[in-house]
């Protein structure tokens, strides 16, 4: 099958015209972002704010244009409010809720519970632990989604040894995610390169997040783990926004810059009112193969510590371990590859343990997502 190439799609996309403006997309500028993995595209459309809700019909042509291309199988087109008429920059979109913002609904409905597996900053093992705590939570029996909500470094593909592209349900209307060792995946990293970067700005990342979450057909699972991405931006702020999350992993090293960025993470979920259920303590020492030996690399026991200090559990303490890193560089977590290791247990265990969290506190699961104000 032939690749589609920019060229075509822009052509396709100069027969659909802006309803009121009067010119076709291509011509106004709108397009931005083009991604073409295969069979798969996606791109932008940049929008007022202003008539964003009316423009969703726009949205749906656009899709439809490109999808009927030879070649193509998916489209994901999203609207971005990044620039205003005139060249301005746009103002953020009311949140739901708000006067004037749509109405809240419930972005993916089969999903009991969504937990972020989150850091303060990078190269604390974050993803790691997300596949894994996702891979445990099946093997004890629960159906399992996983979400890369890292647009600009996604890493679950390479992480899960998944490499095939989501295709289109039968009405082409929304995305049948690829599955591997149980658990339903997404991720940008099936749509794009491994090797392209993401030039996108802020309320493009917010809009594919959205798709990804509500365009994706996870069906019912009883939990949907998200690997965020480090910090406390855009993405954290459209998963605290769009979605009732139950709660939030942390996940730290124990030395102290690590600390500080995960202290941040604690605040940021508490401040948009989502419970954090714990520390977990990745990195937290390195056992010599050959004699056994201890090693406390990073320091030791300062996520357990910042747990107690901010009164929230201490999860699990995840040792340095050469095979946590074979296993996830050649796409088999080690929970499912490895069963009987010790660090794969010790995954085990915490997937119980976040199990047992969700399951006291059910009742918090149907909250409304918090309403985030703009100043």
């Amino acid at each position: 099958m032939v690749e589609p190439t920019r060229e075509q799609i822009l052509a396709a996309l100069t027969g659909i015209r802006h309803p009121r403006r009067g010119q076709d997309v291509v011509a106004l500028g709108m397009i931005s972002g083009v991604v073409i993995k295969g069979s798969n595209v996606g791109f932008a459309i940049e929008v007022d704010p202003a008539e964003a809700a009316s423009l969703e019909p726009l949205r749906r042509a656009c899709e439809q244009a490109v999808r009927a291309l030879p070649g193509v199988t998916s489209v994901t087109a999203v609207l971005t409010a990044e620039r205003a008429p005139g060249g301005g920059r746009a103002a953020p979109p009311p949140p739901p809720g708000a006067a004037g913002g749509p109405a809240t609904k419930p972005l993916v409905p089969g999903v009991r519970a969504i937990v972020a597996v989150a850091s303060g900053k990078g190269g604390v093992g974050k993803s790691t632990t997300a596949i894994n705590l996702a891979a445990g939570l099946a093997a004890i029996g629960l159906r399992v989604g996983l979400l890369d909500a890292d647009i600009y470094g996604p890493s679950v593909p390479r992480m899960a040894g998944v490499h095939a592209r989501p295709t289109a349900s039968a009405d082409g209307g929304r995305l049948q995610p690829p599955e591997a060792w149980g658990i339903k995946l997404m991720s940008m990293g099936f749509l794009v390169e491994e090797d392209a970067p993401m030039i996108w700005r802020g309320p493009m990342v917010q809009s594919a997040l959205q798709q990804m979450l509500g365009d994706v057909a996870w069906g019912e699972l009883d939990v949907l783990v998200v690997d965020m991405p480090p910090g406390t931006g855009d993405a954290q702020l459209t998963m605290a926004q769009k979605v009732p999350l139950a709660g939030a992993v942390i996940v730290s090293t124990p030395q102290d810059i690590a600390l500080l960025d995960a202290r941040k993470a604690i605040n940021m979920f508490r401040k948009v009112s989502v419970p954090v259920l714990g520390i977990v303590e990745n990195m937290s020492y390195f056992c010599c193969p050959n004699c056994g030996h201890r090693s406390e690399i990073f320091a030791h026991g300062g996520a357990r510590a910042c747990a107690a200090r901010y009164e929230t559990d201490f999860l699990a303490e995840i040792p340095l371990d050469p095979a946590i890193r074979e296993t996830s560089d050649d796409g088999r977590p080690i929970v499912v590859s490895r069963p009987d290791h010790p660090q794969a247990q010790a995954y085990r265990a915490l997937a119980m343990t976040v199990r047992d969290r969700l399951a006291a506190g059910a009742g918090r699961l149907v909250r409304p997502p918090p309403r985030i104000v703009y100043v």
